[in-house]
């Protein structure tokens, strides 16, 4: 189906099913412990024996020998796996650094060896015995060093925006800002490890694992191991987390696999923690100089937003730059991207890539200026609202509720209370401030495809590789085909996260829901169209519902129209130009009261709200869900998350959940989520966007510009801990 005109009235838009506050159709698999997982699939396969994985002990350089006689003999070994034995390889475009190192290392703990044993314990202990000696490269591994080297040299440039004369406009404007912030390395953090099971039979793979994107872990996976892509299956029905660090092919897959095939029999491989901060992907530091040139009334009249973030030879920038292209007014713009090239881990997609980095920046920016101007934060924001593309002013927003959002958030959260005047509010021990920020978005669109089966019974079933990361991809896709054919929620079966079924958008970027959805919708149209064949009907007038087919005075049941073979559908959704012709964007407010300890500078989240408008909610109760866990992780952005790199050797210290600090239900407070009713006819036939990630753009930015209003300190190097506030507190009265 291709969609390259404005969606009107269809089916979606009778929400008898989606838009409902829906549970999860999967929750009691997953509450009572019975969700099949990677790791845990002890049913799919025989015999499996167990890989352990051994990371490169340096950050750059070579091995200078390698030794695994030792481990070879060890009780239970099978197989020991290292690039001597692993045979050709490839390197996946989506992959910086080969998942298999040796004899050059290209970071620290990229996998150099698998030893595969009868049991975990054995496999473990043999590792132990692997005897590897390096020379040292060298390297690269501190960002803001990386940055003085580079200065202003053009080959560093990946990208650059202009428009107008920013600097004539800065250097004349009334009110100026040029302030630098810094946001570091981040992991994801997500409660499942990387883990794969692999088998072969014959020269046909099937990999059991958790990953994001089937297609593209299919992909790569053929072309890292140089065979068919048919002859490659992925399968990851659940997934315990990913938010970006399992979009792509990782070493779990790879090493599983060359373990699989070194054995001779099933191998199953998790990562251990460590590697998943070192070996896997983490989100990039940046650092961020923005400068804003405004009138006395608050206009805007200049605006630049450059970043620095470094990687991999191979890697890509983090695109911290973004929104600011798109989120305020002003004629004389300058962004631009700068990549150094860094030998740390691969940095690459975390939870809303770019967005999430540039506007912890770009927010306290405007709180700083809305400061300097003398005019309320909310106010300032509304005032430099665009509803054009401010680089294309011919090029509306498709939709855009900026100032609903923010109007509405400043009313529930009670912001006319909020002392303008930093530290002068107390509760007890207490400093407590108010902060905001706006949250953006953007909405992407991709491809999505999916099959639909009606039998005899009445039972529709929905299959695509689309994936569920706990987010709910189960329950928003059988409500889109519950709509569609005129069902109840129990006559659908969603089988999802198999590379045998069709391509999806997968899970990412906040494109998941949308597209996915629009996918099955496009299958269920087909569907549709062949039951109105079937039962001599005219699909136009046809109405399916309450498991009828009815056209004029005829009434049938749906069941009668698959007869005992079924019927059978196939389609996708292709988008046109649309997203071109008017710019597609997700947009919010988030707001939040913190208290600071006036003699210790502990700080403490007392209560969040975030306004969204993102389109037309699927599922408002899922929806809730995935703004409050980003609000969450925002929390922790702001406070606590910082991954910690040894500068001698290039690896991240703090590589576990012991010493890589996330929020607890201690650290959370009460949390208001607030969807704006909206429907974007320009994005889908769903009408839908996304939401995902919204809710964690910004929200680091609210809580810095709180910490501010509550004690006076300007913090613009994440995460605000105690230390950056203690010696500059005001004086316990």
């Amino acid at each position: 189906m291709k969609f390259d005109t404005p969606a009107t009235t269809n089916p979606i838009d009778r929400l008898t099913v989606i838009g409902k506050p829906t549970s999860r159709i999967d929750g009691p698999l997953k509450t009572t412990g019975t969700a099949p997982y990677a790791y845990e699939r002890h049913d799919v396969v025989a015999d499996q024996a167990y890989g352990y994985p051994v990371g490169a002990g340096i950050g750059k350089g070579r091995i200078a020998s390698l030794s695994v006689e030792e481990a070879e003999a060890a009780p239970g070994v099978l197989a020991v796996v290292t690039h001597r034995t692993a045979g050709k390889l490839g390197k996946a475009e989506r992959n910086a650094a080969p998942l298999l190192g040796g004899p050059e290392i290209d970071h620290y703990h990229q996998a150099v060896a698998l030893v595969v044993a009868e049991s975990f314990e054995q496999a473990r202990a043999a590792a132990q015995r692997i005897r590897i000696e390096y020379e040292s490269g060298g390297g690269a591994f501190d960002l803001a060093h990386a940055r003085e080297a580079m200065g202003d040299s053009a080959e560093h440039k990946t990208e650059d925006s202009t428009v107008g004369d920013f600097a004539g406009a800065f250097a004349a404007a009334a009110v100026k800002l040029d302030e630098t912030y810094t946001t570091p390395d981040q992991s994801h953090a997500m409660m499942e490890p990387h883990a794969t099971i692999a088998a072969w039979k014959g020269d046909r793979l099937t990999v059991w694992t958790s990953n994001q994107m089937i297609d593209w872990a299919a992909t790569d996976l053929a072309e890292t191991l140089e065979m068919p892509k048919e002859k490659v299956r992925v399968i990851s029905p659940f997934i315990g987390g990913g938010f970006g660090g399992k979009l792509f092919l990782r070493a779990d897959i790879l090493l599983a696999a060359l373990g699989a095939r070194a054995a001779g029999r099933p191998v199953k491989v998790a990562l251990p923690r460590p590697m998943i901060a070192n070996n896997t992907t983490h989100r990039p530091a940046t650092i961020q100089r923005i400068r804003i040139g405004a009138g006395r009334d608050g206009k805007i009249l200049a605006i630049a937003h450059e970043s620095w973030s470094g990687n991999l030879e191979d890697g890509k920038p983090e695109t911290a730059t973004d929104q600011t292209r798109l989120l305020y007014a002003g004629a004389n713009r300058l962004t631009g991207t700068r990549l150094a090239h860094l030998d740390l881990p691969e940095g690459n997609a975390m939870r809303a890539p770019g967005e999430a980095s540039g506007l912890m920046a770009l927010e306290i920016a405007m709180d700083e200026m809305a400061e300097r101007l003398k005019i309320d934060p909310v106010e300032f924001r509304i005032l430099n609202d665009t509803q054009v593309d401010p680089e294309k002013p011919e090029r509306p927003f498709s939709q855009r509720q900026l100032v609903q959002c923010l109007r509405t958030g400043a009313e529930r959260f009670g912001w006319s209370k909020r002392s303008g005047e930093p530290g002068r509010v107390r509760d007890g021990r207490w400093l407590i401030g108010m902060g905001m920020a706006a949250a953006f978005r953007n909405n992407l669109l991709t491809k999505s495809a999916a099959r639909v089966r009606l039998d005899r019974r009445g039972v529709v079933t929905v299959e695509t590789d689309m994936t569920d990361i706990g987010t709910g991809s189960y329950t928003i896709i059988a409500q889109t085909a519950a709509e569609m054919m005129g069902v109840g929620l129990d006559k659908v079966l969603v089988r999802l996260g198999d590379s045998s079924f069709p391509v999806s958008a997968g899970s990412g970027g906040q494109w998941g829901a949308n597209n996915s959805t629009a996918g099955v919708y496009a299958a269920c149209v087909t569907l549709r169209e062949a039951v109105a064949r079937t039962l001599g009907v005219n699909s136009a007038d046809a109405e399916f519902a309450d498991g009828l087919v009815r056209s004029g005075n005829r009434s049938v049941p749906l069941a009668q129209a698959a007869g005992e073979s079924g019927l059978s559908a196939e389609d996708a959704i292709e988008y046109g130009d649309l997203a071109k012709k008017a710019q597609q964007s997700t947009f919010g407010a988030h707001f939040v009261e913190v208290g600071v300890d006036a003699a210790t500078a502990e700080v403490r989240v007392r209560r969040m709200l975030a306004v969204c408008a993102a389109g037309r909610i699927l599922n408002p109760l899922s929806a809730r869900s995935q703004v409050i866990g980003a609000m969450t992780m925002g929390v922790g952005a702001a406070l606590m998350e910082e991954l910690a790199v040894d500068p001698r050797t290039g690896f991240f210290v703090n590589h576990d959940l012991a010493g890589y600090e996330v929020p607890v239900h201690a650290d959370i407070p009460q949390q208001e989520v607030v969807f704006l009713d909206e429907t974007d006819p320009m994005s889908s036939p769903m009408k839908a966007k996304g939401v995902g990630e919204l809710g964690l753009c910004g929200v680091g930015a609210a809580i810095a510009n709180a910490v501010h209003n509550a004690t006076g300190i300007r913090v613009r190097d994440y995460p605000v801990t105690l230390d950056k506030l203690i010696d500059r507190m005001p004086p316990v009265g």
